[in-house]
Protein backbone atom coordinates (compact mmCIF):
# COMPACT_ATOMS: atom_id res chain seq x y z
CA UNK A 1 0.00 0.00 0.00
CA UNK A 2 1.35 3.50 -0.72
CA UNK A 3 0.80 6.96 1.38
CA UNK A 4 -0.74 10.27 -0.15
CA UNK A 5 0.26 13.11 0.67
CA UNK A 6 -2.45 13.75 2.96
CA UNK A 7 -1.42 10.24 4.91
CA UNK A 8 -4.06 8.08 3.71
CA UNK A 9 -3.49 4.46 2.83
CA UNK A 10 -3.90 3.90 -1.16
CA UNK A 11 -4.14 0.87 -3.07
CA UNK A 12 -2.13 0.85 -6.63
CA UNK A 13 -5.86 0.96 -7.91
CA UNK A 14 -6.46 4.50 -5.65
CA UNK A 15 -9.01 2.92 -3.33
CA UNK A 16 -8.57 4.98 0.00
CA UNK A 17 -8.81 3.86 3.61
CA UNK A 18 -11.33 5.97 4.22
CA UNK A 19 -14.77 7.15 2.65
CA UNK A 20 -14.86 10.33 0.40
CA UNK A 21 -11.45 11.07 1.77
CA UNK A 22 -13.19 12.61 4.70
CA UNK A 23 -10.65 11.69 7.39
CA UNK A 24 -11.70 13.19 10.58
CA UNK A 25 -14.93 11.31 9.90
CA UNK A 26 -13.38 7.99 9.10
CA UNK A 27 -11.23 8.15 12.18
CA UNK A 28 -14.87 9.17 14.56
CA UNK A 29 -16.68 6.50 12.42
CA UNK A 30 -13.24 4.09 13.60
CA UNK A 31 -12.49 5.36 17.39
CA UNK A 32 -16.32 4.44 17.84
CA UNK A 33 -16.05 0.90 16.37
CA UNK A 34 -13.06 0.30 18.71
CA UNK A 35 -14.47 1.75 21.83
CA UNK A 36 -17.63 -0.56 21.28
CA UNK A 37 -15.12 -3.52 20.99
CA UNK A 38 -12.59 -3.11 23.49
CA UNK A 39 -13.58 -0.08 25.72
CA UNK A 40 -12.28 3.59 25.52
CA UNK A 41 -8.53 2.53 27.01
CA UNK A 42 -8.13 -0.66 24.86
CA UNK A 43 -6.35 1.00 22.03
CA UNK A 44 -3.82 3.60 21.20
CA UNK A 45 -3.83 6.23 18.73
CA UNK A 46 -1.56 4.28 16.49
CA UNK A 47 -4.41 1.56 16.11
CA UNK A 48 -6.86 3.73 15.31
CA UNK A 49 -4.77 5.09 12.65
CA UNK A 50 -3.83 1.94 11.25
CA UNK A 51 -7.26 0.20 10.79
CA UNK A 52 -8.67 3.75 9.24
CA UNK A 53 -5.83 2.95 6.84
CA UNK A 54 -4.20 5.94 7.25
CA UNK A 55 -0.45 6.94 8.48
CA UNK A 56 0.38 7.11 12.31
CA UNK A 57 0.70 11.20 11.89
CA UNK A 58 -2.13 11.30 9.72
CA UNK A 59 -4.46 11.83 12.81
CA UNK A 60 -2.90 14.66 13.93
CA UNK A 61 -3.88 16.98 11.43
CA UNK A 62 -7.61 16.76 13.06
CA UNK A 63 -6.95 16.19 16.63
CA UNK A 64 -4.05 16.16 18.85
CA UNK A 65 -4.50 13.43 20.76
CA UNK A 66 -6.53 9.81 21.37
CA UNK A 67 -8.44 11.75 24.20
CA UNK A 68 -8.99 14.39 22.09
CA UNK A 69 -10.20 12.19 19.39
CA UNK A 70 -12.67 10.26 22.09
CA UNK A 71 -13.91 13.82 23.61
CA UNK A 72 -15.20 14.38 19.80
CA UNK A 73 -17.11 10.73 19.79
CA UNK A 74 -18.99 11.85 22.96
CA UNK A 75 -19.28 15.29 22.22
CA UNK A 76 -21.45 13.65 19.58
CA UNK A 77 -22.75 11.13 21.38
CA UNK A 78 -24.20 13.64 24.27
CA UNK A 79 -25.76 15.73 20.99
CA UNK A 80 -27.28 12.33 19.76
CA UNK A 81 -28.44 11.35 23.50
CA UNK A 82 -30.52 15.09 23.85
CA UNK A 83 -31.69 14.58 20.59
CA UNK A 84 -33.29 11.90 21.77
CA UNK A 85 -34.25 12.27 24.74
CA UNK A 86 -36.22 15.77 23.45
CA UNK A 87 -37.93 13.97 20.84
CA UNK A 88 -38.91 11.31 23.69
CA UNK A 89 -39.99 13.74 26.23
CA UNK A 90 -42.01 15.80 23.28
CA UNK A 91 -43.43 18.37 25.27
CA UNK A 92 -45.24 15.92 27.64
CA UNK A 93 -47.53 14.80 25.44
CA UNK A 94 -50.16 13.35 26.00
CA UNK A 95 -49.25 13.36 29.32
CA UNK A 96 -45.82 13.79 31.63
CA UNK A 97 -46.03 10.57 33.05
CA UNK A 98 -46.58 8.78 29.65
CA UNK A 99 -44.06 11.09 28.48
CA UNK A 100 -41.60 10.26 31.31
CA UNK A 101 -41.91 6.93 30.62
CA UNK A 102 -41.04 7.39 27.42
CA UNK A 103 -37.34 9.39 27.80
CA UNK A 104 -36.50 6.11 30.52
CA UNK A 105 -36.89 3.63 27.16
CA UNK A 106 -35.10 5.89 24.92
CA UNK A 107 -32.17 5.92 27.68
CA UNK A 108 -32.07 2.01 27.19
CA UNK A 109 -32.80 2.12 23.00
CA UNK A 110 -29.58 4.68 22.70
CA UNK A 111 -26.93 2.51 25.29
CA UNK A 112 -28.71 -0.38 22.91
CA UNK A 113 -28.08 1.06 19.67
CA UNK A 114 -24.82 2.76 20.29
CA UNK A 115 -22.53 1.36 22.26
CA UNK A 116 -19.34 3.46 21.08
CA UNK A 117 -21.24 6.75 21.82
CA UNK A 118 -22.70 5.82 25.27
CA UNK A 119 -19.01 4.11 26.69
CA UNK A 120 -17.29 6.88 25.35
CA UNK A 121 -19.89 9.64 26.91
CA UNK A 122 -19.50 7.81 30.35
CA UNK A 123 -16.67 5.32 30.42
CA UNK A 124 -13.65 7.17 29.28
CA UNK A 125 -13.06 8.99 32.58
CA UNK A 126 -13.39 12.64 30.65
CA UNK A 127 -12.90 15.82 32.18
CA UNK A 128 -16.15 18.11 30.72
CA UNK A 129 -14.60 21.53 31.74
CA UNK A 130 -11.78 21.01 29.56
CA UNK A 131 -14.28 20.74 26.65
CA UNK A 132 -16.69 23.82 26.72
CA UNK A 133 -18.44 21.86 23.51
CA UNK A 134 -18.83 18.39 25.26
CA UNK A 135 -19.50 20.14 28.27
CA UNK A 136 -22.77 21.93 26.24
CA UNK A 137 -23.79 18.60 24.96
CA UNK A 138 -23.65 16.72 27.86
CA UNK A 139 -25.74 19.72 30.24
CA UNK A 140 -28.28 19.80 26.69
CA UNK A 141 -29.17 16.13 27.67
CA UNK A 142 -29.10 16.46 31.23
CA UNK A 143 -31.35 19.48 30.44
CA UNK A 144 -34.02 17.52 28.60
CA UNK A 145 -34.19 14.97 31.88
CA UNK A 146 -34.68 17.80 34.27
CA UNK A 147 -37.53 19.45 32.09
CA UNK A 148 -39.24 16.06 32.41
CA UNK A 149 -38.66 16.42 35.78
CA UNK A 150 -40.17 20.34 36.36
CA UNK A 151 -43.23 18.72 34.52
CA UNK A 152 -43.98 16.45 37.01
CA UNK A 153 -42.89 18.12 39.74
CA UNK A 154 -45.33 21.11 38.62
CA UNK A 155 -48.20 18.67 40.09
CA UNK A 156 -47.33 18.44 43.40
CA UNK A 157 -47.74 20.76 46.70
CA UNK A 158 -44.74 22.76 47.19
CA UNK A 159 -43.67 21.40 50.17
CA UNK A 160 -43.84 18.40 48.98
CA UNK A 161 -41.86 18.72 45.97
CA UNK A 162 -38.39 16.99 45.36
CA UNK A 163 -35.55 19.46 43.54
CA UNK A 164 -36.01 19.16 40.01
CA UNK A 165 -32.50 18.59 39.47
CA UNK A 166 -32.76 15.95 42.44
CA UNK A 167 -35.21 14.14 41.16
CA UNK A 168 -33.72 13.98 37.49
CA UNK A 169 -30.47 12.93 38.77
CA UNK A 170 -32.09 9.73 40.62
CA UNK A 171 -33.93 8.51 37.59
CA UNK A 172 -30.86 9.20 35.75
CA UNK A 173 -28.74 6.59 38.19
CA UNK A 174 -31.46 4.12 37.70
CA UNK A 175 -31.73 4.12 34.00
CA UNK A 176 -27.97 3.95 33.89
CA UNK A 177 -28.17 1.20 36.62
CA UNK A 178 -30.28 -0.45 34.55
CA UNK A 179 -27.93 -0.51 31.63
CA UNK A 180 -24.73 -1.35 33.16
CA UNK A 181 -26.32 -4.27 35.16
CA UNK A 182 -28.82 -5.68 32.94
CA UNK A 183 -28.04 -4.83 29.31
CA UNK A 184 -24.69 -4.35 28.88
CA UNK A 185 -23.25 -6.40 31.86
CA UNK A 186 -20.72 -9.31 31.05
CA UNK A 187 -20.76 -11.10 34.60
CA UNK A 188 -23.89 -12.88 33.77
CA UNK A 189 -26.39 -11.20 35.93
CA UNK A 190 -29.78 -11.31 34.64
CA UNK A 191 -33.46 -10.76 35.10
CA UNK A 192 -36.81 -12.59 34.72
CA UNK A 193 -37.69 -9.26 33.08
CA UNK A 194 -36.87 -6.82 30.08
CA UNK A 195 -34.56 -3.79 31.02
CA UNK A 196 -37.31 -1.70 29.77
CA UNK A 197 -39.68 -3.53 32.39
CA UNK A 198 -36.84 -3.15 35.23
CA UNK A 199 -36.73 0.62 34.50
CA UNK A 200 -40.51 1.18 34.14
CA UNK A 201 -41.40 -0.62 37.57
CA UNK A 202 -38.44 1.03 39.32
CA UNK A 203 -39.67 4.25 37.73
CA UNK A 204 -43.33 3.73 39.17
CA UNK A 205 -41.98 2.58 42.34
CA UNK A 206 -40.01 6.24 42.52
CA UNK A 207 -42.81 8.30 41.20
CA UNK A 208 -45.38 6.22 43.66
CA UNK A 209 -43.23 6.93 46.36
CA UNK A 210 -43.44 11.14 45.84
CA UNK A 211 -46.95 10.55 45.24
CA UNK A 212 -47.29 11.72 41.73
CA UNK A 213 -49.37 8.36 41.09
CA UNK A 214 -51.63 6.43 43.21
CA UNK A 215 -50.84 3.08 45.32
CA UNK A 216 -52.42 0.14 45.15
Amino acid sequence: MTRTQDGSGASPGGKRGYHHGNLREALVETALAMIARTGPHGFSFAEVAREAGVSAAAPYRHFPSREALIAECARRGFALFADLLETAWNGGEPSPLTAFERVGRAYLAFARREPGYYISMFEAGLDLDSDPALRAEAERAQGAMRRASEELIARMAPEKAPLARMMSAHVWAMSHGVVELFERNSAGLGSPISPEELLESGTLVYLRGLGLIPGE
